[in-house]
């Protein structure tokens, strides 16, 4: 009699113990789906950020530079060819970037440009990447810069 009583009190144990295993096993399956789904860029052979070397290289290749700074930064220095959307309007202005063509993402120091480079990812964009240093390394590296509207 004893024996049946200790197994009756064990089986709701047991249960519990597998509906946590359940579920933890279930978080962790959704957290590897997000994170693949994060880190599209990488997963697709692009890297979510580049040094100011390869993103001259990249822009010598016909890559888009796009800056995400504020129209008077953008004024005051930027680079030959770039484009301007600023961070704040990125995500309504998506339309007017090219879909076919690899986008290189800049800022003033590197911060924006990964969120910029975050928003193209989670619209569709796969060719995108962020350079690291921003206009800042690029114009201490010697690279050429203008200014102006």
């Amino acid at each position: 009699m004893k024996k049946q009583a200790r197994r009756k009190a064990q089986q709701p144990q047991k249960n519990n113990f597998l509906l946590w295993g359940l579920v933890a096993l279930l978080i962790l399956g959704l957290s590897a789906i997000w994170l693949t789904s994060r880190g599209g860029a990488e997963s697709s052979g692009y890297p979510r950020e580049i040094s100011v070397e390869e993103a001259v290289a990249k822009r010598d290749s016909g890559a888009f530079i796009l800056d995400v700074r504020q129209p008077e930064e953008w004024n005051e220095i930027h680079i030959p060819g770039s484009t301007l959307i600023p961070l704040g309007e990125l995500a309504t202005r998506v339309d007017e970037l090219p879909r076919d063509q690899e986008i290189v993402v800049v800022c003033r120091s590197g911060n924006r440009s990964a969120q910029g480079r975050d928003i193209l990812l989670d619209a569709g964009f796969t060719q995108v990447t962020s350079m690291a240093g921003g206009v800042t390394q690029w114009k201490a590296a010697g690279y050429p810069t203008v200014s102006g509207p």
